[in-house]
This record gives structure tokens, sequence and C-alpha cells, in this order.
């Protein structure tokens, strides 16, 4: 068992209930339905989704009457192409408003060029930054930088998420990102990563000291194989079952490995069971329940 930090909690993501990308997945499935039964699988807090009202005052409601916190939640950056002082307005509205419900950490993902959105448009696993041109990636992490720097001023981390489909999304994106930034944090996401090529682990021993926030995703590689091989999209990927939680036995990311890493680089911050499935062929309660589970039992968290 990898002992982890008593600071680490657990958290989870209610796109394992109501998927933001495509909403047609979780569509009937109410807010409190999703808070109740993270409630009852273990959790201890929630990631932002699209059914949160936009109040702080309503989120912290919604979320209290289930005894759960407001962990993070993703802000979609675009600091290669547009004005970085526009982007740091859009970015402080979002940052005020995670920090009014107690948060400590903002997930930025860079989507300019991003293509996961769209369903007709094949994954590609060349290197995401290949998209951005040297100027542009230049300008990117400047800016990013920027919003990280003014995060800290806010007593909170700006933590990155590699992300297929986006600019930034393999090992060799990430280690090209971390250095040519210096106040950005990582977000440590292993299923994006292992999906993208990447050795999730090496990502994490290189770059520990800047891992602010881990998302608990995993995937399924046969189905990952296929979409490799067949040029799917990231939405057909998700509705063929790309992604699962730790502890599924079809999984292929190494997570008692990872959370050894975890353990042995003291990190301290949330862990978010994150995994984007069909709940009508992958139980949410269930899974949320196994991944759970998994944790206490090899993390002791």
């Amino acid at each position: 068992m990898a002992f982890l930090s008593p600071y680490v909690r657990v958290g989870a993501q209610p796109i394992n209930w109501i998927n933001d990308d495509f909403k047609d997945l979780g569509k009937d499935t109410t807010l409190d339905q999703c808070l109740r039964e993270m409630k009852e699988a273990g959790y201890a807090g929630s990631e932002l989704g699209h059914r949160f009202a936009k109040d702080p005052k309503d989120i912290r409601a919604a979320l209290q009457a289930h005894g759960l916190v407001l962990v993070s939640g993703w802000h979609s950056t675009f600091t290669a192409e547009r004005s970085h002082d526009d982007e740091e307005r859009a970015f402080v509205r979002h940052a005020r408003k995670l920090q009014s419900c107690g948060c400590k950490v903002v997930i930025v993902a860079e989507c300019t060029h991003a293509i996961h959105g769209d369903g007709s448009v094949p994954l590609r696993f060349a290197p995401g930054r290949a998209r951005l041109s040297e100027a542009s990636w230049a300008r990117m992490c400047k800016g990013l930088d920027r919003l990280a720097t003014v995060a800290a001023s806010m007593g909170m981390k700006a933590a990155y998420h590699p992300h297929m489909g986006t600019v930034v999304q393999d090992g060799d994106d990430v280690n090209a990102l971390m250095a040519s930034t210096s106040a950005l944090s990582l977000l440590l996401d292993a299923g994006h990563l292992q999906f993208a090529g990447a050795d999730p682990l090496a990502v994490l021993t290189r770059h520990s000291g800047r891992v602010a926030h881990v998302h608990a995703k995993n995937i399924r590689p046969a189905v990952v194989a296929e979409a490799r091989l067949k040029g799917w999209s990231f939405e057909q990927a998700v509705r063929a079952g790309a992604f699962t939680i730790p502890g599924d036995p079809a999984g292929g990311v190494d997570f008692i490995a990872l959370l050894q890493a975890l353990a042995t680089s003291d990190y301290r911050g949330w862990i978010v069971v994150e995994a984007e499935q069909d709940p009508k062929k992958a139980n949410p309660l269930a899974y949320a329940k196994r991944a759970r589970e998994f944790l206490r039992r090899h993390a002791g968290v």
C-alpha cells in the first residue's frame, strides 16, 4: 500500500454521471442525484460541471446539501491567439468564483485549435503542440504563466490539464510546457496522458514538484488501440468506452505505481476520480464505489 499524506482528499467529477462535452450522456440525471450518489460512494468533494448554477452561493448550497465541498473547475484558455488582458479578466472571474467556494486550484487547458468537442474530426496522435507555430506556442506559454502568477497572487495555483484533442496532450508536450513556464502547475491526468501515448509515471516522476492536482482516470487499451487504428474522433472514443476508473481490471494505467510515486513525492492535494463513460453502459454509482474502494485499499485515503 502507498500511504499518501493525510492532506490528500478524494473527490469525483460530475462527468462520471453527466457528460460536459456530449450532453446527451447522462441528460436524464439530475445534479441532486449526481451529488447524492457521489456522497454515497464515499467522496468528499466535487469539481464543477455544467449542471451547477453560476452563482457561488448556489454552488455552495447544492454541495452542502450533500456534505460535499467544491474541489475545482475547468477553465478554457485561448492564450495562443487572444488578448492576454482579456484572458486574464476571464480567468480572474472564474478564479474568484472558485475561491469563494473554498478552492485552492484552478484547472486550465488551452483550447486554441482544440478538436475534442468536434465528433467529426479524427484524433491526432502526433504531438499536439505541432498545431501551433513556434511564435504561438511561446505566446501561449507566456500567457499561461501570467495567469498562474495571477492565481498565486490570490493564494491559488493554476494547474494545467493535458487533454486529448488539444495542443498539449502527450508527454513531450508537457515537458515543453513545463520547460517554458515557471509559475504554472500541472494537473496529472493519467488517462489522457496514456491515451496520447505517454507514460504517466514518467511524467509524474519528472514533474512531481509541480503537480498540484490529480485526475484518477483510466483507459481501456483495446478501445484506445481501435481508436488509433480507425481514426476515431474523441467523441467516438468516449462513446465506445475508451475511459474507465482506477481499479477496473480492463484498465491499462498502473495506478498502484502512480500512487506510490505520489506518496514518495509527498503529494498534498485532491485526487479526483474521473471516467467519461456512457452511464447507460457503465452505472456511475457502481463504478464510483469501485474506484473509491480501490483508492482506500491501495493508498489509504
